[in-house]
């Protein structure tokens, strides 16, 4: 559905256009300039018109030029109107589509826009090829696109930014077209500069620009000094000009000029802007100016928070006088003077923001005399207090935040900033001030208080008692699920470092369509048999089936041959019957009369239990009522026996051709107009009866007067009553969207308003029925959708927000099909996500994730999401093994497992099962660091010699990329091995055998565990500190036990030495001191010497 601008759009308080209206009034002379090309916006103020509304000056053309009476905007004609005016109509809705959009004022076309409307008229298609387009604002500067430019559809307010000294084409990157498609082509750029300058620096400044231009890969082509015009040449766009560095170095003003600058279109715009009064500036006007804020709203938002406060302002901000095309600078400009006044080089304006030299805050209730005294460079600048009331709120007025009344000065989120305000937390956690959400208690609440809530994200699996039931889980989540695995897939392999995985993508084709769809409405009617659901639940259920059936009818296909043909037949279901009855295969040229005839049972199967509940609100009053109301339902059979029961054979007789051929409703219609020529009075015919021949004859306005029906019943009269047997299903989707844009058609608004008020519905009219957007894509004519994120929203088919999971399906099928494609629908499978998370599905989550379409603006969103649902979750996929091995035949990378689990049993301080993941997942370093600092010396202590080994040996094929090896696991490994070559095992390191090589081994030990002490410190337990002192006691013990072996006595005091060196408990220390002491005194007695 094409999107038409806003009657409000572009409004402003100087212009004035028109809406529909019988006659409006219009200056002649706004006429004649109009059909000279000029714009109305840009270039006229029209006479206010209190009973008219806005709208966007394409609306206006047909009240004003009659030779562009393609575009006229009189009140739409009947049902009825020839063809040659639905051809203008339709002439309008493509010349519209055609378009540019531009509603800034203070920026301009060049061809107008009015001209870019007579162009696209005389010659279909010019906007695709406009020759020089320029576009440019007053005061700033344009840009000229060379050669033909393609501008059809350009939202030219979001594409093209004029700011202070440069200009920006598409600001987002991710939106940006490639170079030489749309504007981002080559173009020529003038921007307005303020430079100040002699004739003596003007070859400086034209130099500078030179630099400036070439270092953003511009060309220089001139510098007007007179008028401050740059031109430079671009060969693609992004963002051209001169930053603020730049243009403080040439002494640029702080505001655009604007005085004697040439527009595009020749004219002189001149802005007389009075010199301001700037000797009593008022503290809410200067302080919002300085801080690049509006003074107008924020004094509208001070006076809304405040409404008591005496401000004692004085009088309210001075006009200034400008001419009214340039309203901008009403925002911008400055007090300018004279040129002739001037001098050659002003001193450079910087914006520097005021100080606060002192503040008086008072009490809660502060005097009149307190306030900020702020000071600006401008010593003139005088400062006007103003009486303040802090913070105050009185208990009478409601507050700003909650909407509610409060016993508190402010808001806690007002009165705390930050600290306080509403955010979200871990599992759909909601922190908020005021009330809680839903609450209906009428008691004061304190606006300080922080309200904390959970949001509920599986109302899907809930009962009518808001419980989970699993059963709901399962036929809502998890068996829909397994048939879409069921599918076939194709697989798309992507590298992400050294892990890969696996992308996936259901294809099949519209042949097997039907079936797939038979399918899910099996799951679905299964689910209506559970137990305890709620009314909403089951509405929303039963429009699921709806959503199914007719996907199957409008994108399925047959296998065709050319056996078998049908004609056009007035009788859809005997049609129906026979397609049922023959074989499958029919004949391409009658697949759009089955398709028909199968929406057409599709829809009266929708609409029969509201035709229905209507019948049976009669409670038997009037027939003819009860007539019109079966024909909304085709029920046809009905109907016409109802008549003849009734004794009215003849209304009988015509009720069995309804709908039939265009003959009897002309010949119907006929007649009413034949009866209406000979002032018949149809008072003497009963109302009901005349609304029935109004039907017949297809002219359902008429007949639906004073009478309000539901749009798929509406959909269906338009189908059956006014439009030919043999229309198309496209054909009959645009009818009924024109006269929806007409606003002659019922709004095709979602289910839960549809159907009345279901279980905790929120009206929302800006969505529309998922089932109406499904008609809109089966016929499109383009291949752009711009509809999809609206047509797969929460909304277009449930009142929760949150609820995904079924559409996420619908889009995935009918992606499948080749119905559209789209990588910007995320949305989808997140919130899908998000369901299955919250019932502890995270296989499946992660089954949905690698459905997400690859996007290069996000080449990681796979990986981020998934280790994050892995981290985030480990303690459920982990416990259930089932989902465990489901993740890895989905191809995750058993590193990111084992990573996820690694943290999670670390956070739970089960570090060996930690330190093994770390190890699995070949984070050597984390391993490494939680062996040395929670796992070796719990298991030394406990005499496990054998899993530190085990564990250490594992790391020693990578401890080149393990940081202080040597002095971390290391030392456990040489521990056991110097302790087994002191222990005269044979096998291992024989070159221990001397005792000076025993002793020098030894040595080195010890001095490596005082340097591993030393390294590690503070992260080392008390308990790893012992298990050294073991260590370097049974080190020591092996050593001193052998003193034998030595050949003299000091060697053996040597063994003392290392001993005296290494780490050892005191009393271990002090008997090792002894025994030196008796071996030295040995050694002493043996020399024959005394001590001096």
């Amino acid at each position: 559905m094409r999107e038409i601008p806003s009657e409000r759009e572009g409004s402003s308080s100087e212009i004035s256009v028109f809406r529909s209206s019988p006659s409006p009034s219009v200056s002649k002379g706004f006429v004649e300039e109009l059909r000279k090309g000029g714009s109305p916006i840009t270039d006229y103020k029209l006479e206010r018109n209190p009973r008219l509304s806005l709208l966007p000056w394409w609306r206006c053309i047909g009240f004003f030029d009659i030779s562009m009476a393609s575009l006229s905007l009189l009140p739409p004609p009947e049902i009825s109107t020839s063809l040659d005016s639905r051809k203008k109509r339709r002439i309008s809705l493509d010349i519209r589509d055609s378009l540019p959009s531009l509603t800034s004022p203070d920026y301009f076309l060049k061809p107008s826009m009015n001209e870019l409307v007579k162009l696209e008229i005389e010659s279909p298609g010019y906007c695709s090829r406009v020759t020089d387009f320029t576009i440019g604002r007053i005061g700033y500067g344009y840009i000229k696109f060379l050669g033909s430019t393609d501008v059809r559809k350009l939202d030219l307010d979001q594409i093209v930014k004029f700011q202070r000294h440069e200009v920006v084409v598409y600001d987002d990157e991710s939106s940006k077209p490639a170079v030489g498609e749309g504007l981002n082509k080559a173009a020529e750029v003038t921007l307005f500069l303020n430079v100040a300058c002699g004739k003596e620096r003007v070859d400086h400044v034209s130099y500078k620009l030179k630099q400036s231009a070439e270092r953003q890969g511009a060309t220089f082509i001139s510098f007007d000094p007179e008028n401050g015009l740059w031109k430079f040449l671009v060969p693609h766009f992004s963002r051209f000009g001169l930053s603020d560095d730049e243009a403080e170095d040439m002494a640029t003003d702080d505001t655009p000029r604007l005085e004697n600058r040439v527009g595009m279109n020749g004219d002189m715009v001149v802005a007389d802007v009075d010199q301001m009064e700037t000797s009593e500036p008022e503290l809410s006007r200067s302080l919002p100016a300085h801080l690049g804020l509006d003074p107008g709203k924020m004094k509208e938002m001070r006076m809304l928070m405040f409404p008591n406060e005496d401000l004692d302002e004085g009088e309210d901000f001075r006009d200034q006088n400008s001419y009214h095309v340039t309203s901008l600078t009403k925002r911008n400009a400055r007090p300018t003077q004279r040129s002739s006044q001037r001098q050659d080089t002003p001193p450079v304006l910087r914006k520097t923001p005021l100080a606060l030299l002192e503040y008086n805050p008072g009490n809660d209730r502060s005097s009149p005399g307190s306030s900020i005294l702020m000071v600006q460079q401008n010593k003139n600048l005088a400062v006007r207090k103003s009486k303040v009331g802090g913070f105050e709120l009185d208990i009478s007025h409601e507050t700003p935040v909650t909407d509610n009344y409060s016993r508190n000065v402010v808001d806690a989120a007002l009165f705390m900033g930050r600290s306080f305000r509403a955010g979200w937390g871990p599992n759909g956690v909601l922190l908020h001030t005021g009330k809680p959400i839903g609450s209906s208690s009428s008691q004061r609440v304190l606006s300080s208080v922080i309200s904390v809530e959970t949001i509920a994200v599986d109302r899907v699996v809930r009962d009518k008692k808001e419980k989970v039931q699993k059963e709901l889980v399962d036929s809502a989540l998890e068996t829909p699920l397994r048939l879409h695995r069921g599918l076939d897939h194709e697989e798309e392999e992507l590298t992400f470092g050294s892990f890969s995985l696996k992308l996936l993508k259901v294809v099949t084709n519209r042949v097997a369509l039907s079936d797939i769809c038979r399918e899910y409405i099996d799951i679905i009617e299964k689910q209506l048999e559970v137990p305890g659901l709620s009314t909403s639940a089951k509405l929303f259920s039963t429009h699921q089936v709806m959503v199914w059936e007719l996907i199957k009818v409008l994108f399925s296909e047959r296998q065709s041959t050319g056996r078998l043909s049908y004609a056009a037949s007035d009788n859809e279901e005997d049609m129906m019957q026979d397609v049922r009855e023959e074989s499958a295969e029919v004949d391409t040229e009658a697949l759009p009369l089955i398709r028909r005839a199968e929406f057409s049972c599709w829809l009266q199967e929708c609409v029969s239990h509201r035709v229905q509940e209507d019948v049976n609100d009669l409670n038997g009053s009037g027939y003819l009522e009860h007539l019109f109301f079966l024909l909304t339902g085709r029920e046809l059979d009905s109907a016409v026996e109802l008549a003849i029961s009734k004794g009215d054979v003849r209304l009988a007789c015509l009720l069995s051709q309804a709908g039939g051929s265009t003959v009897n409703r002309n010949d119907m219609m006929q007649q009413l107009h034949l009866w209406g020529r000979n002032g018949l009075d149809f008072n003497y015919i009963e109302k009901d009866r005349v609304k029935l021949y109004e039907l017949l004859a297809g002219n359902i306005h008429n007949a639906l007067q004073d009478f309000t029906i539901d749009w798929k019943r509406f959909l269906g009269l338009l189908m059956w009553h006014h439009l030919p047997p043999d229309s198309s299903l496209p054909v009959i989707f645009r009818n009924y969207q024109l006269l929806l844009d007409q606003e002659k058609a019922p709004c095709p608004v979602p289910i839960y308003i549809d159907e009345g008020t279901a279980d905790g519905v929120v009206s929302n009219t800006k969505h529309s029925d998922l089932l109406y957007y499904l008609m809109l894509l089966h016929s499109r004519e383009e291949e752009e959708v711009g509809f999809l994120k609206t047509m797969f929203s929460a909304f277009s088919s449930t009142d929760d927000p949150l609820d995904y999971h079924m559409i996420w399906h619908y889009r995935g099928i009918l992606e499948a099909v080749g119905a559209f494609t789209s990588d910007d629908l995320h949305a989808i499978d997140m919130g899908f996500v998000a369901q299955l998370l919250s019932q502890g599905l995270c296989h499946w989550a992660i089954y949905v994730v690698l459905h997400l379409p690859y996007r290069r603006d996000h080449p990681y969103l796979h990986v981020t999401v998934i280790r994050e649902i892995l981290f985030r979750f480990c303690e459920t996929w982990s416990s259930i093994e089932s989902q465990r091995q489901f993740i890895k035949d989905l191809g995750i990378p058993s590193e990111w497992m084992h990573e996820a689990l690694a943290v999670y049993h670390n956070y739970h301080g089960d570090f060996i099962k930690a330190l093994d993941h770390f190890i699995e997942c070949a984070n050597w370093q984390r391993a490494h660091s939680i062996f040395m600092t929670s796992v070796a010396h719990s298991l030394f202590l406990s005499a496990n010699h054998s899993e530190i080994w085990r564990i250490a040996t594992s790391m020693d094929d990578r401890k080149s990329e393990i940081e202080n090896w040597d002095l971390g696991a290391g030392i456990y490994m040489s521990f056991y091995l110097l302790k087994s070559s002191l222990e005269e095992d044979s096998d291992t390191m024989l070159e221990l055998d001397s005792p000076e090589s025993r002793n020098e081994s030894c040595r080195s030990f010890v001095g490596r565990l005082n340097e591993s002490l030393a390294v590690w410190g503070d992260r080392l337990p008390v308990e790893a500190r012992v298990a050294y002192s073991k260590m370097a006691e049974e080190i020591c013990e092996l050593l001193l036990s052998g003193l034998s072996v030595y050949p003299d006595r000091e060697s053996q005091l040597s063994c003392f030495m290392t001993a005296f060196k290494a780490p050892l408990p005191e009393d271990v220390r002090s008997s090792h001191l002894q025994d030196a002491v008796s071996l030295f005194s040995l050694y002493l007695s043996e020399t024959g010497q005394t001590p001096a």
